[in-house]
Parts: structure tokens; C-alpha cells; sequence
């Protein structure tokens, strides 16, 4: 895997991390890092397109909230986030584990004790959640009348 595709993967599973479950992981790991703010939490909104059937032209959407962060650590690598919502606590946050991601790289002790659980985490969730769509599906089924065969 390299470093891009290793960062984008940690950055969606920090991005989708419950906010609370993160502070509370990141608190267990008992790191203080040294880091100014570049950029404070700023909150704004991004417009979603979509396409019908992922095909087609495409429509707007709507607009979602976003916080995004940059934060520098004290050697000078930046760490930057993008969440959806308005938590700036969990915007900085993101930023400051996305900057010692990329000095520890996705061998790093942080990338086992904080990204794998948390990626775990959200695999679970997402398996619920299919399990509890499958469980209410509807199949719908067309009879053919004998006149229009």
C-alpha cells in the first residue's frame, strides 16, 4: 500500500470515528505532542452531487457541514482533517493524529493502537447496519396478466 492510499485510509477512518470513542482512545494512549494551530477549526459547508443510479448527469444533492483543522507539529510536519459536522474538538483532534501518522507512517505504534480498533469499530457499525436493512428488505415482483403476454 503506499503512503497516499495508507493516509487516505486513516484519515476516513478518523473522519467517521464517533468523536467521543476517539477522545477516549486518544486519552489511553497518554501522548503529548508539541503542536501549534495553522489553520483553527473552521466550520463551512460543501455541496453534494449525486447522479441517479451512479449514471447519468448529475443533480445537487444538498450542502453538508464540515469542520476542517491544520495543526504543525513542532519538526514541521502538518497534519490536516476534514469531518463532516461541526465538532471542532474532533476536527483538531483528527489533525493532530494525522500529523503523527505521517511521522510514524502506518507501521507506527499509533497506526495499531488507534486506527485498527477504530477501523474495526466502524466495520462493526457498518455490518449492523446492513443486517438491520437487510432484516426490514421488501422484494417487489411484477405479475404478468394473461392479456398483456
Amino acid at each position: 500500500m503506499t503512503m497516499q492510499t495508507a493516509r487516505q485510509r486513516w484519515l476516513s477512518v478518523l473522519a467517521h470515528s464517533d468523536p467521543a470513542q476517539l477522545r477516549h482512545r486518544w486519552r489511553q494512549l497518554g501522548l503529548h505532542p508539541a503542536w501549534q494551530t495553522v489553520r483553527a477549526p473552521e466550520i463551512g459547508l460543501a455541496r453534494l452531487q449525486g447522479r441517479m443510479g451512479g449514471t447519468g448527469s448529475r443533480f445537487v444533492l444538498g450542502d453538508m457541514t464540515i469542520t476542517r483543522a491544520v495543526i504543525r507539529l513542532d519538526d514541521g510536519t502538518c497534519g490536516y482533517s476534514y469531518v463532516m459536522g461541526r465538532d471542532k474538538a474532533h476536527a483538531e483532534l483528527c489533525a493532530l493524529i494525522d500529523g503523527l501518522l505521517l511521522q510514524q507512517g502506518e507501521t507506527g505504534a499509533l497506526h495499531q493502537q488507534l486506527i485498527a480498533p477504530l477501523a474495526a469499530d466502524r466495520a462493526e457499525r457498518l455490518q449492523q447496519r446492513a443486517r438491520e436493512v437487510a432484516a426490514s428488505r421488501v422484494d417487489f415482483f411484477t405479475l404478468v396478466r394473461g392479456d398483456n403476454a
